[in-house]
């Protein structure tokens, strides 16, 4: 589904990503795990086109995305879910639904994007209760929900996430956690930056985890949670290892 090969990338003189090379395939959660400053949300700012890369390539079904601006990206089937949301505050929840889908915004797709608020309202019943609500006054986990909700109006066929835990109590992530294995199973493909490695790591298929703008492990994702590089960087316990050791 995605492909991106030799991939380097940065701002003004400075280079974040340096040859970067990941893939995604069809049906699959791939998650992006690392320290803040490795390059994860640069990278998927590249994919987006909103970072124009310096070298390498990116392939979208074995289409070249180079020079493609984050518009097209939607209408190719990329969705994207911003870190800390960015959705429309001042407008209401079914706003920015219906903003979800504005490339879709024909008088035959009206239908169809009516179809579709259904299934989101479905995924997240909280959202039905307070369509008429201001976004901006939304609970963070609820405006997460509306971010990922707003991604699935454009009905994509690759979601890229950035941090969909961050900031969000134990329990709503635990249902973030649940609806993203949902649409994996569902047949959603998944590229999922997550800081948080054990929550993420739990749902992925495979992962890869990045350090100084570079892919330092990849393997899959039950690999990667048990991997003792994992744990003592990222996971921030002991490893089965040192619990074994315990007198």
């Amino acid at each position: 589904m995605l492909v991106v090969e030799g991939l380097a990338a940065g701002y003004g003189r400075v280079q974040v990503l340096h040859s970067v090379s990941l893939h995604v395939r069809r049906g699959e959660i791939v998650t992006l795990n690392g320290p803040n400053g490795a390059g994860k949300t640069t990278l998927l700012n590249a994919i987006m086109g909103v970072v124009t890369p310096r070298n390498g390539r990116i392939r979208l079904r074995d289409r070249d995305l180079a020079g493609l601006g984050p518009e097209r990206m939607v209408h190719l089937g990329v969705g994207y879910v911003p870190e800390r949301r960015q959705i429309f505050a001042s407008m209401t929840v079914l706003d920015n639904l219906w903003l979800g889908a504005y490339h879709r915004s024909g008088r035959q797709e009206k239908r169809t994007i009516l179809q579709d608020m259904e299934q989101v309202f479905s995924v997240f019943p909280i959202l039905r209760e307070r369509e008429r609500q201001v976004a901006g006054t939304l609970s963070g986990g609820q405006q997460q929900m509306l971010a990922l909700g707003r991604a699935l109006m454009a009905k994509p066929d690759i979601l890229l996430m950035d941090e969909p835990s961050l900031g969000l109590a134990p329990l709503v992530v635990a249902e973030i956690m649940r609806v993203i294995a949902d649409l994996r199973r569902n047949g959603m493909t998944i590229l999922l930056v997550e800081q948080n490695a054990k929550a993420a790591l739990a749902i992925a298929d495979r992962g890869y985890v990045m350090e100084g703008g570079r892919i330092a492990l990849e393997g899959r994702g039950k690999e990667l949670l048990a991997d003792e590089r994992v744990q003592r960087a990222y996971l921030g316990g002991r490893t089965v290892r040192d619990e074994g050791a315990r007198p």
